[in-house]
Parts: C-alpha cells; structure tokens; sequence
C-alpha cells in the first residue's frame, strides 16, 4: 500500500474476501477485495440477506425481504428505501448513506433497482450501488 493510501484512512476502509468467495488461480490464496470495493460488496451482502438468514446473527441483513409479495405502491417504495437506508445505517459503520431512490422503471421484468448512494466516512468519497430488488419470479434474472 502506498503511504498517501495510509494517510486516507484505507485501513478503516479494510481488506476482506471478495464475494463471492473466489481462489486466486496465480496464488491459491482466497481473493481479496480491498477498500472501496470491500465496502461496495458488504453492502451488496446486506442487502441480499435476509433478516434471520444467519443462524448467529439473526438482525443481521435488510427487511426488505418481507416485502417481496407486496402490492407496490408509493408507501411501498418508501418502505423500501427506508428499510435499505436503516439496514446500511446498522450493518455498514464505513459509510453515510446519502440518498436512497427506489426506480420503477423495470417493473415489467419484475424488479425495482434500488439506487444507494453514499459517502465513505474515512475518506469523504462518493459511492454508489445499484441493487435489483426482485418482487416476483422473472424469466429475465
């Protein structure tokens, strides 16, 4: 690691295995993700696990898993993004979600992209992720 990278606060950024879980085929070491994009695939994880889905970390993940036979409505997509929003703000201590925006737009391929945009405490850099919440079985996933 370069020594700018120090001053930045990459160590509270972390180091972690990349997800999914990979080996590296020059080494055999298991593959790493590394500061922005470890933060990138821990949010991605939140979001795809399902409050109770961990047998020892049972309030760990997103609610918005009960949610994915509900009608959509407007209050549902606030729901949504409240939920997302609370889920990172309690699972993910590297970042300030800056704005959470639910979009329609695919709707008839049976999905919602949630928008995730945020802020990297250590470092104030801009991220963003795009995660597509499936509320019905899609031929299209």
């Amino acid at each position: 690691m370069a020594g700018d990278e120090a001053g930045l606060g990459c160590e509270f950024l972390g180091v972690g295995w990349a997800f999914p879980v990979t080996v590296e085929p020059d080494t055999g070491l298991i593959a790493r993700a590394t500061y922005e994009q470890d933060i990138e695939q821990s949010i991605l994880i939140i979001l795809s696990t399902a409050k109770g889905e961990r047998v020892m970390r049972p309030d760990f993940g997103c609610g918005i898993h009960d949610l994915v036979f509900a009608a959509i409505t407007t209050q549902r997509i606030a729901e949504i993004a409240a939920t997302v929003r609370e889920a990172l703000r309690d699972h993910e201590a590297r970042i300030d979600v800056r704005d959470v925006r639910v979009d329609t737009g695919r709707l008839d391929l049976g999905y919602l992209e949630v928008h995730i945009h945020y802020e990297v405490r250590a470092t104030n850099q801009p991220g963003n992720v795009v995660y597509p919440f499936y509320f019905q079985e899609s031929a299209n996933r």
